[in-house]
This record gives structure tokens, C-alpha cells and sequence, in this order.
């Protein structure tokens, strides 16, 4: 059986969707809301931006292995914005953060509701985009 077409696929144009709404939601925050980022803030842009291109690039191309390209930049940006969020709710101490210079990593800039900060909008765009990536895996691996 032949591996659905990735065109048709829904799952990596919503990998893609989210990546380019954080993307964007990003930028509004530091240009237009100009809300400095933090370094974990950083590091996370670095692993969310690339995947606005690497997604559109998959999609386009119908490139069918497009997860192994998008799930190293997902994990490792899962895993920053974990480590983010546990400083952010102080579930470990700020003696561990990176942030030695200009913002903290646990001030408070966005509390949406009293508990949607920046640092949870970032976790939840990459555990969902690694969910969706995993989703889209699994149906390539069954379809082959």
C-alpha cells in the first residue's frame, strides 16, 4: 500500500498552522507589545522559527518523510519549553536558570486568565506539534 499523500494529509498543515501562528504571536510580542524575551525564550524561537519552512518545504514537496526533519526541531523545543515552565511556576529554582543577563526567565510579562503565560503558549505549540508529528508517523509507518 502506498503512504498517504501528504497534500491530502492533514496533520503536518496543522503542524505547520501552529508553527506559524507562534511564529507570528512571537514576533507581536517582542515588535509590537515589546515585551523582551528571555534566553529561554530564545532558544525556543530558534527550534519554532526553522519550522515554518521546513513545513511549508514538506508540505509542498509531498515529502513523505517529513516528521524525521521536523521532530528533532519539535522534542528539543518541547524539552526548553518544559525546562521554561518549571522555572516559570517555580517547580525548580531560579539558580538554575541561563537567564544571568537581561530578562528573567520567570518574569511575569502575560498571565491570560490568572495561568496562560508565554512560557505555556510555547509548551503547548510544541507538544503539539510533536503530538501531530507522532500522529503523522505512525499513519506513514502503517500505510507502508
Amino acid at each position: 500500500m502506498k503512504a498517504p499523500n501528504s497534500i491530502t494529509n492533514v496533520w503536518p498543515l496543522l503542524q505547520w498552522s501552529i508553527a506559524l501562528i507562534s511564529t507570528l504571536g512571537s514576533l507581536f510580542f517582542s515588535e509590537v507589545m515589546k515585551l523582551p524575551p528571555c534566553v529561554l525564550c530564545w532558544y525556543q524561537r530558534i527550534f519554532m522559527y526553522p519550522l515554518v519552512l521546513i513545513l511549508s518545504v514538506g508540505i509542498l514537496r509531498q515529502n513523505q518523510s517529513l516528521q524525521w526533519y521536523v521532530q528533532p526541531f519539535a522534542f528539543i523545543g518541547t524539552g526548553i519549553a518544559i525546562y521554561h515552565n518549571l522555572l516559570y511556576y517555580e517547580i525548580i529554582s531560579e539558580s538554575f536558570a541561563p537567564c544571568s543577563q537581561g530578562v528573567s526567565c520567570t518574569s511575569r510579562q502575560i498571565e491570560w486568565l490568572g495561568f496562560i503565560t508565554i512560557p505555556l503558549l510555547s509548551l503547548a505549540a510544541f507538544l503539539l506539534i510533536t503530538l501531530f508529528g507522532f500522529i503523522d508517523f505512525k499513519k506513514y509507518r502503517k500505510a507502508t
